[in-house]
C-alpha cells in the first residue's frame, strides 16, 4: 500500500467519521449532559464496539451474513429496538436534572458508560458489511495484508476517536448556553427523535426484507 492510497483512505474515513451517525450523536449529547471527562468512557465503549465489529468483519462473519441474511436482519431489528429505547430515554431526560452541579450528581457511572457506548456502537451491525466492503478497496494482494490491514485500523480509530472528541467537547462547550430555559430539553429530545428515526430505518430496511423474501 503506497502513500496514496494511505492518504486516500485518510481522507475518505475523515468524511466518512464525520457524519452524526448513532456514535457521533451519542458522544454530542453525553459530552454536553455530563462533561468530556466522564463522556471518556462512552467514547471507550464506542471504540471497543467498533473494534468488535471490525474483527467480526474481517474474520468473516459478513460472509456468514450473506448467506444467512435472515440472522442479520434479526440482529439489526434488535440493534433498532435499543437505539429506539435510547431515544425513549433521551426524550423524557428531565433538563433540571442535567443543568449547572447536578450533572455529575445524575451522570451515570464510569462502568455504565462505558456500557452504553458499547451497546450503541454494536447495535449496528451494517457496520460489519461496511468494513467488508471498504478495507479492502485500499489493501494490495501483491504484498503482506496484514500489516497493511494494521495501518488501516490504526489510522480509522485515530479518524474515528478524533471525530468523538470534537462531538463531545462541542456538546461541553455549548452547555452553558442550553442551560438555559427550556433549551437543553429541546436539544435532548431533537437527539431522541435522530435516535429513533434511525432505529425506524433499520426496521423498515429489515421488514422489507422479510416481505420479499
Amino acid at each position: 500500500m503506497g502513500w496514496g492510497t494511505w492518504w486516500l483512505f485518510v481522507l475518505s474515513n475523515v468524511v466518512i467519521s464525520a457524519t452524526p451517525g448513532p456514535n457521533m450523536l451519542l458522544a454530542f449529547q453525553y459530552g454536553l449532559n455530563y462533561g468530556l471527562r466522564k463522556t471518556v468512557y462512552t467514547l471507550l465503549g464506542l471504540s471497543v464496539g467498533l473494534l468488535i465489529l471490525l474483527g467480526l468483519s474481517i474474520g468473516g462473519v459478513s460472509i456468514v451474513s450473506s448467506r444467512w441474511p435472515a440472522w442479520f436482519e434479526i440482529g439489526k431489528s434488535l440493534g433498532a429496538l435499543y437505539l429506539a429505547y435510547l431515544g425513549w430515554q433521551a426524550w423524557h431526560a428531565r433538563s433540571h436534572d442535567l443543568s449547572g452541579a447536578d450533572i455529575i450528581k445524575v451522570a451515570p457511572t464510569p462502568s455504565r458508560l462505558f456500557r452504553i457506548g458499547l451497546g450503541v456502537s454494536l447495535s449496528n451491525p451494517k457496520a460489519i458489511l461496511f468494513f467488508a466492503a471498504f478495507f479492502p478497496q485500499f489493501v494490495q494482494t501483491t504484498s503482506s495484508t496484514l500489516p497493511q490491514y494494521l495501518i488501516l485500523i490504526v489510522s480509522f480509530f485515530v479518524i474515528e476517536i478524533t471525530w468523538q472528541l470534537i462531538y463531545a467537547y462541542s456538546g461541553k462547550t455549548l452547555a452553558q448556553w442550553l442551560h438555559q430555559g427550556k433549551r437543553l430539553q429541546y436539544l435532548n429530545r431533537g437527539c431522541a427523535v435522530i435516535f429513533i428515526l434511525i432505529a425506524v430505518g433499520l426496521l423498515l430496511e429489515a421488514g422489507w426484507y422479510f416481505m420479499h423474501e
